[in-house]
């Protein structure tokens, strides 16, 4: 079917359009035409001021209403996240699975294989957070499962997961340059987190080859005046950087900061967890943010659509930028998806909603979820 989105302002990922037609035609983006100007043959679907953008896009995340794919990996898991994401206007996701058992770890890999063949088209893969970390920078991890990567095991989970791993973070600093060479041979994005490196040492191993780093200032050395750590090389070498933007995990002046450093390296995330009573992440809701039972803080509650909300109201930063921080920049780092854009031959993954960042539908290849 081929729809006209008239009556709209338009955020491209490049441009701005006011009160512009977007025209999808088989469930790809066609063209931006005046209202005016729609050929016939399309649906006319009048949007009336509201907004339309690219489908966000959350490359961490780790359960959704109940259901912890995060700690107790399953279809059933990876079916709820899909499904509440796609009502957020999220139309892309890496499900991430954190430090566990090397039992759960082949659970969360043969779930993410499993479920692929009943995807809606917003699932992109599987995150795994961990369990090649540094103990110094735990979070709350579990450290009885943290370890040192071994190339034997890295391969085996690879080649188990048939395409479905698609990016990992690890702490480089403690890792063989063996095991990251094959990591990246395979194409799998390799982020640096919950890392204790130094300055010299991230020098030594941002963009080469790990093109992104998790979480910005979490599980990170704090940046000091005479040891200055992670933070400051990540500034410096500028690799794809994700943020939780909640004002809780870092608060907004920070963020400020890390945008004048990396500009369009820096997106977003919601490192989103749901509670939980069963397994090692066993998350409580305290009001505003989610912590383990001894009070550790974990995932957070936020959306997307939220993170964006949050970057123009609390940071200062433009909704055109904060909506390239939730959708494009990601899409870059992934490389390979048409989607992050407005532009012809994209996929026609959307999101609409008010001008009180309030979301109004989602497409999902064109389609109306």
């Amino acid at each position: 079917m081929n729809i006209a989105l008239i009556n709209a302002a338009l955020f491209t990922g490049t441009e701005r359009f006011d009160s512009k037609a977007l025209l999808i035609k088989e469930g790809l983006i066609s063209s931006i035409v005046n209202n005016s100007e729609v050929p016939e043959g399309f649906e006319i679907i009048d949007l009336n001021g509201l907004n339309v953008a690219p489908g966000l896009i959350d490359l961490q995340i780790y359960g959704s209403g109940g259901k912890l794919f995060g700690a107790i990996p399953d279809v059933e898991g990876l079916e709820q996240l899909e499904n509440d994401l796609l009502a957020q206007g999220t139309t892309g996701f890496m499900a991430t699975s954190a430090t566990n058992s090397d039992e759960v770890v082949i659970q969360a890999i043969d779930a993410a294989k499993a479920y692929r063949k009943s995807a809606k088209g917003n699932y992109l893969g599987l995150h795994l957070e961990g369990p090649y970390l540094n103990p110094k920078r735990k979070g709350a991890h579990p450290e009885k499962y943290i370890k040192k990567g071994t190339l034997a095991e890295i391969k085996s989970w690879v080649e188990r997961a048939e395409g479905e791993l698609r990016m990992m973070t690890i702490a480089p600093e403690l890792q063989d340059q063996e095991v990251i060479d094959y990591l990246n041979s395979k194409d799998i994005i390799i982020s640096a987190g919950h890392s204790d490196a130094t300055y010299e040492q991230a020098l030594a191993f941002l963009n080469k080859p790990v093109h992104a780093a998790t979480h910005l200032y979490n599980a990170m050395p704090p940046i000091h005046h005479r040891e200055p750590g992670l933070v400051p090389a990540i500034f410096k070498l500028k690799p794809y950087t994700s943020v939780v933007a909640d004002g809780i995990h870092v608060g907004f002046p920070m963020i400020e900061l890390a945008k004048k450093e990396l500009g369009n390296r820096l997106f977003l995330i919601t490192d989103a967890v749901t509670e939980a009573k069963q397994g090692i992440y066993q998350h409580v809701f305290t009001g505003d943010r989610y912590t383990m039972p001894d009070g550790t803080l974990s995932g957070s509650c936020l959306t997307m659509l939220k993170a964006v909300e949050n970057c123009v109201k609390k940071v200062g930063i433009t909704l055109e930028e904060a909506l390239r921080m939730a959708s494009t920049y990601p899409a870059e780092l992934l490389k390979g998806h048409k989607v992050g854009l407005l532009k012809p031959g994209y996929d026609a993954n959307i999101i609409v909603f008010d001008n009180d960042f309030k979301q109004h539908s989602t497409y999902l290849a064109g389609k109306l979820i």
